[in-house]
C-alpha cells in the first residue's frame, strides 16, 4: 500500500547517493552479511527492509529543545550495499568502503546483516574503542556472527577499551564469561544496566572505550565532515532486546531490553563525537512479524543514531 503524501509531514530515508558529494555528516551503508551465521538467517534481506521501514517515520526530533528536522540539520547520504560481504574478499571490500566513508563523514551507519560484519566495519573505521549493545559476548572461535569481538581483539583491538552492555543470563557460557574477564573487557550485564540506569552506564562506557584518544567528548562539535578515524565503534545487536519487541532476532530472549531502553542507549551513545561508526545487526527481516516490529525498531535505531549526531551540534 502506497504511503500518504503531505508536504508538511516529510518522511525519513530516500537520502542521496554518497558518491554525489565529497563530504557528509552521516552515511548509511548496507552490509548484507549472513553466510557465516551460527543459525539459519535471512539477514541479507534486512538492509533493504530497513530502508523501506524508514519511510514510515518522520525525520523530526520533537525534543528536548526546539523541534528540528534531521534532514535540515544534517547532510545524510546512502552509499548503497557492499555486494557479497561474506568471506575474506567480502570483508576486505567492507573495510575499504568503510574507510573511505569514515574519511568523508562524521558517522558511518552500517545496516546488517549478521553480527560478523562488526569486525570489518570496526577495522575499516580504524576504531580504537568498541561498545556493544548485545546479549552475547561474541568471543567464539572461528569466523561467524558469534566471533567478532574475539576477532577484533586478535587483530589488535585493546580489550581494555571494549565495553559490552546488556550481557544476559542464560544466553552465554561460563567459559566465555571467564574469557571476557581474562581479557579485561568491561562487561555490564543486563541486571547491572537496569540497576544503575542508562545515563550512568553510558558515561562509563564512553570513558572506557574512548580512553586516551578519539575526536572529542560528549557534545564536541566536528568542524567539518570527515577527518581521522581512531574513534569508537558502536555495535547495536538488536537481540539485546526482549523477544516480544525483537522476534526477528534469532537469539533474542524474553526479558531483554524494551524498545524504548534500546533507543535511549543508542541516542545517548551516539551523542558523543568519539563515536565515528555504528552497526545495526542480527535482524532477519524474512522472519519478522506481519507488523514488521523488529525491522521498524532497527529503522528507529538509525534515526536515533542520527539524532545523537545532531545533538553534538547543539547539546542543549
Amino acid at each position: 500500500m502506497a504511503l500518504s503524501h503531505d508536504d508538511l509531514w516529510p518522511r525519513a530515508g530516500g537520502w542521496p547517493d554518497a558518491d554525489s558529494a565529497p563530504a557528509w555528516d552521516a552515511v548509511i551503508l548496507g552490509i548484507p552479511a549472513f553466510r557465516t551465521s551460527l543459525s539459519p538467517t535471512g539477514a541479507h534481506a534486512t538492509p533493504a527492509a530497513i530502508r523501506e521501514a524508514l519511510t514510515r517515520y518522520s525525520p523530526t526530533v520533537i525534543g528536548p529543545g526546539e523541534p528540528h528536522d534531521l534532514n535540515e540539520v544534517l547532510r545524510i547520504a546512502d552509499a548503497g550495499d557492499v555486494a557479497d560481504p561474506d568471506g575474506p574478499a567480502g570483508e576486505a571490500a567492507v573495510r575499504a568502503r568503510v574507510a573511505d566513508l569514515t574519511g568523508r563523514s562524521d558517522l558511518v551507519i552500517a545496516l546488517g546483516g549478521d553480527n560478523s560484519l562488526t569486525c570489518p566495519v570496526t577495522q575499516g573505521a580504524d576504531a580504537v574503542g568498541l561498545i556493544t549493545l548485545d546479549a552475547h559476548f561474541d568471543l567464539r572461535e572461528g569466523v561467524s556472527n558469534g566471533s567478532p569481538v574475539r576477532r577484533l581483539i586478535a587483530g589488535g583491538l585493546d580489550p581494555h577499551r571494549v565495553v559490552q552492555i546488556g550481557i544476559a543470563d542464560f544466553a552465554n557460557s561460563a567459559a566465555y564469561a571467564r574469557r571476557a574477564a581474562d581479557l579485561g573487557i568491561r562487561v555490564i550485564t543486563l541486571d547491572e544496566l537496569r540497576r544503575r540506569g542508562a545515563a550512568d552506564v553510558v558515561a562509563e562506557a564512553l570513558e572506557v572505550a574512548g580512553a586516551g584518544g578519539g575526536s572529542g567528548g560528549s557534545g564536541a562539535t566536528a568542524g567539518h565532515a570527515g577527518g581521522a578515524g581512531r574513534g569508537i565503534h558502536l555495535d547495536v545487536d538488536v537481540d539485546v532486546c526482549d523477544r516480544s519487541v525483537a522476534p526477528a532476532c534469532p537469539a533474542s530472549v524474553p526479558g531483554g531490553l524494551q524498545a524504548s531502553e534500546l533507543r535511549t542507549l543508542v541516542r545517548a551513545l551516539s551523542s558523543d563525537a568519539r563515536v565515528r561508526s555504528a552497526d545495526i545487526v542480527e535482524v532477519d527481516a524474512t522472519a519478522d512479524t506481519p507488523d514488521q516490529r523488529t525491522v521498524r525498531l532497527a529503522a528507529l535505531c538509525v534515526l536515533e543514531l542520527l539524532a545523537g549526531l545532531a545533538a553534538r551540534r547543539d547539546p542543549s
